[in-house]
């Protein structure tokens, strides 16, 4: 493998399944290394060794590591651009979908996290995203606007909510409106989600 390659670090049916997801939608050229969860692999030194926080999704490019699902997503997206999933950097909508990439790590996910654990978010002085509802309702307004989540180009950002909304509806942590469960449905039938998906099905009953 050379300093010029790029490998990602997977175990299947978690949140790096997004990660494969954008993989397959970029066309990019990777060496996926394959991590059994319930075995422990992300917590044996070789792979501590990569990432000392022992989760996925990771990658190495080019031999440089980017961990923190967000980072990985506007990196590969802006990695390959002639995908087009990513506005350029002088592209109006070059902020909206910053935005909802860091949405995503900074309010979404600690929200989500709270309310499966019926813990207080510390009210609006402590919590980073104010309260579940707050965000809710924010993303769901935002989806009303649709189709996507930069109006009507499909990019990243849609990769990484519709794998986010369906696992989050799917554990019963998010509700499944209406709104919600169209978007899901627009993201989950596309030809790169179902492959990803139904290979990773198999890796898990291989890892069984």
């Amino acid at each position: 493998m050379t300093t010029n390659s790029l490998i990602f670090f997977h175990a299947p049916q978690t949140r790096s399944s997004g990660t494969r997801f954008l993989l397959e939608e970029l066309g990019a050229p990777h060496e996926m290394r394959v991590l059994n969860l319930k075995a422990g692999e992300t917590r044996r030194p070789e792979y501590l060794a990569i990432n000392p926080m022992g989760k996925v999704p990771a990658i190495l490019d080019r031999g440089v590591l980017v961990t923190e699902q967000p980072a990985i997503f506007i990196h590969l997206a802006d990695r390959f651009p002639q995908a087009g999933l990513a506005p350029a950097i002088d592209d109006p909508l070059r902020g909206a979908y910053l935005r909802w990439m860091i949405f995503y790590g900074s309010s979404f996910e600690p929200a989500i996290v709270d309310k499966h654990l019926q813990r207080d978010s510390g009210g609006t002085q402590m919590s980073p995203y104010g309260s579940f509802d707050e965000v809710l309702k924010t993303l769901t307004d935002h989806l009303d606007r649709g189709p996507w989540m930069l109006g009507e180009r499909f990019s990243a950002a849609d990769v990484l909510w519709g794998t986010a909304f369906n696992w989050t509806v799917n554990f019963k942590i998010v509700p499944d409106l209406p709104v919600i469960r169209a978007y899901i449905d627009r993201v989950t039938s596309r030809p790169a989600f179902r492959h990803t998906t139904e290979d990773d099905a198999r890796l898990v009953t291989a890892q069984s």
